[in-house]
C-alpha cells in the first residue's frame, strides 16, 4: 500500500556549479535550537518517464531509488497551494520492486495513456543532512548539501551533453512541526552566504535540461500546449479562444484524474465538472467547431460523467437529508430514522467507487483521452473559427440565451406538478449550457461575458436547488415506504418531504423576478458591441 508525505521545499545553489557551498550557522532562526548533523549518504535514482518526456512537462517525477532511509518508488504531484513559495509536490510512496508499482502506474495514467515507462535519467547523489531542532529535539527542517552526477539513459548522439553535474541545496519542512516563516527566513541567510533560488523546479528538470541534446529545451511540452496568445478584445481568432477553452478542460480531466483515484475532497465533482464543461463547448461552439468530430467525443464524455456521478449525486443527497434531519427537533424524529437513512444511503453507495476506478482503468476511458489529445492536435476547425473572436463567440453565448429564454418561458407557463418541474430541469440545463459558453468567451468579450457567466449562474443555481428537491422528495417517499414496511413510523420523513415541497416552491415563486433581472435587454446587447 502505498504512502502519501506532503512535501514543501526550497531549492538554492551556488553562483558557479563548481563553487564549494558552506552552510551558514542556521540556529537561532524561528524556533530551531539546534542543528544535528545526520551524516553523508549515497543516493541512486532511476526517473522513468515517456520517450515524450509526458511527466516531466506537467511536474510529475516517478523515480526508484536505493539508499537511504526512504528507498523504494517515489511519485511526485505537484500541488498547488494559495501564498505558498517554493516546491510543494505530494510524494507517493511503494517498496521497492523490479518495475513501476501498479499503484503508482495508475496515477499518472491520464498523462503516460498508452506509451510506455521507462528509464530516462540516472542520478546519482551524494548527500549531506542537516536536521533543524527545536527546543525540545523536534524536527523542524532538514536542510541537505547534494552533488548530483546526472546521467541520460539513450544518449546516442549526444556526445558530452549526455552527462551534468552540480551541488545544491534542499530546504524541506519537517511534516509535523516546520513552518512557512522558517523557510522564508532560512532563504534570507543562505542568500546572505552567496546561494541563489535554484532555477529548476526539480533534479530531474535540471538534469533534462542540461543533458539534453544540442539544441534542444530539455522538456517536452504537455501534449496540447500552445505558447499563449495576447489578451484583449477582437486580437484574435475565435478558433483560438475556443481552442483555448477547449485545452484547459483537457488539462482540467488529465490533472484531476490522480486526484479521484486517490479520493481527494471534491475531486471528483470537479472532473465531472471539466467533463460537462467540455461537451457543453462542443455544442455551443458547433461553428467553430466540426460537430461531426465533437460529438463521438462529447458522448464519451457524457458516459465519464454518469460513472462520475454514480457515487457523488448519492453522495450530495445523502448529505442534503442528512442536513435536513439534523434541522427536526428530536421530538418530532419518530422512530431510527437517523438509522435508516444512514443504511440506506451506504446500500446505494454500495460499489460506487470500485465501479468508478474500473471505468478510469478500462480501455474506453483511455480512448477518450487519446480522442481528446488527437482533436488538440489537429482540430477540426470550420471556417468562422479564422474570424475575429467577438463576433463570432458573441452570436453563440446569444444562441444559447434564446434556448434558455426558450424553456424558462415554458417552464414559466407550465402548471405545478411533475410537468412543470421537468420543465425546469430543462431550462436548468440550458442555463449550465449558457454559463459555460459565456465563460468560455470572455477572453474575447470581457466585462459583459462575465456578467453573462454570473447571471446564468444564478438560474442554473436556483434550478439546481428545485431540481435537488425534486430528487430529495423522491428519496423521502422511498425511505418512508421502506419505514412503513418495517413497521415503523414514516412521519419524520413526511415532515422532511413537506419541507422540500415548500423549498421547491419558494424557488418557483422566485423564478420570475430573477429571470426579469437576468432577461434584461443591456446584457445582450453589451455582448454586441
Amino acid at each position: 500500500m502505498a504512502d502519501t508525505v506532503r512535501e514543501i521545499e526550497r531549492k538554492f545553489e551556488a553562483a558557479s556549479a563548481t563553487d564549494d557551498i558552506r552552510l551558514p550557522d542556521l540556529t537561532g532562526i524561528g524556533r530551531v535550537a539546534t542543528v544535528a548533523e545526520r551524516g553523508a549518504e549515497d543516493l541512486d535514482a532511476l526517473y522513468y518517464d515517456t520517450d515524450d518526456q509526458r511527466l516531466a512537462a506537467d511536474g510529475i517525477t516517478l523515480r526508484r531509488r536505493t539508499g537511504g532511509a526512504d528507498a523504494g518508488w517515489h511519485l511526485k504531484l505537484p500541488v498547488a497551494l494559495a501564498g505558498v513559495a517554493g516546491c510543494v509536490r505530494d510524494e507517493i510512496r511503494a517498496p521497492l520492486s523490479g518495475a513501476p508499482p501498479a499503484e503508482l502506474a495508475a496515477l499518472v495514467r491520464s498523462r503516460v495513456r498508452g506509451a510506455e515507462l521507462v528509464p530516462v535519467v540516472r542520478l546519482r547523489t551524494r548527500r549531506t543532512v542537516r536536521v533543524l531542532q527545536d527546543a525540545a529535539g523536534a524536527p523542524l527542517a532538514e536542510v541537505a548539501v547534494d552533488e548530483v552526477r546526472a546521467r541520460r539513459l539513450h544518449p546516442e548522439g549526444l556526445g558530452r551533453a549526455g552527462k551534468a553535474r552540480w551541488r545544491e541545496v534542499e530546504v524541506e519542512l519537517a511534516p509535523e512541526h516546520g513552518d512557512l516563516a522558517l523557510l522564508d527566513e532560512a532563504g534570507r541567510l543562505l542568500a546572505a552566504a552567496g546561494l541563489r533560488p535554484a532555477p529548476a523546479r526539480s533534479k530531474l528538470a535540471r538534469a533534462l535540461a542540461q543533458t539534453a541534446p544540442e539544441g534542444a529545451t530539455g522538456v517536452a511540452e504537455a501534449p496540447g500546449e500552445e505558447p499563449p496568445r495576447p489578451a484583449g478584445r477582437g486580437r484574435r481568432t475565435a478558433g483560438d479562444v475556443v481552442l483555448d477553452y477547449v485545452r484547459e478542460q483537457v488539462r482540467a480531466i488529465v490533472a484531476l484524474d490522480p486526484a479521484v483515484r486517490r479520493d481527494l475532497p471534491d475531486a471528483v465533482h470537479q472532473m465531472r465538472v471539466a467533463t460537462r464543461r467540455l461537451r457543453s463547448a462542443f455544442r455551443s461552439y458547433a461553428a467553430v467547431l466540426d460537430r461531426a468530430a465533437t460529438d463521438p467525443i462529447g458522448a464519451e464524455l457524457q458516459w465519464l460523467a454518469v460513472e462520475l456521478g454514480v457515487g457523488r449525486d448519492q453522495e450530495v443527497l445523502a448529505e442534503r437529508l442528512a442536513d435536513a434531519l439534523a434541522e427536526v427537533p428530536r421530538t418530532l424524529r419518530l422512530g431510527p430514522v437517523t438509522a435508516r437513512l444512514r443504511t440506506w444511503s451506504g446500500r446505494r453507495r454500495t460499489g460506487a467507487r470500485g465501479r468508478l476506478l474500473a471505468a478510469l482503468d478500462g480501455p474506453r476511458y483511455l480512448a477518450l483521452l487519446e480522442a481528446l489529445h488527437a482533436l488538440l492536435a489537429d482540430p477540426p476547425l470550420r471556417a468562422p473559427a479564422a474570424r475575429p473572436a467577438p463576433g463570432v463567440v458573441a452570436g453563440a453565448v446569444l444562441k444559447d440565451y434564446r434556448r434558455l429564454a426558450g424553456r424558462v418561458e415554458t417552464a414559466l407557463g407550465t402548471p405545478a406538478g411533475p410537468a412543470r418541474d421537468e420543465a425546469l430541469h430543462s431550462a436548468r440545463k440550458a442555463a449550465k449550457r449558457i454559463r459555460y459558453a459565456a465563460e468560455a468567451a470572455q477572453p474575447a468579450l470581457g466585462r459583459p461575458a462575465r456578467t453573462f457567466t454570473r447571471r446564468a449562474k444564478q438560474v442554473q443555481q436556483l434550478l439546481g436547488d428545485h431540481q435537488d428537491s425534486v430528487v430529495a422528495r423522491a428519496a423521502l417517499r422511498e425511505l418512508a415506504t421502506q419505514a412503513r414496511g418495517a413497521g415503523e413510523s414514516g412521519f419524520t420523513f413526511g415532515l422532511l418531504y413537506g419541507r422540500e415541497e415548500a423549498r421547491a416552491a419558494d424557488r418557483e415563486r422566485e423564478l420570475p423576478g430573477l429571470w426579469a433581472k437576468v432577461s434584461r435587454r443591456k446584457y445582450r446587447d453589451a455582448l454586441r458591441r
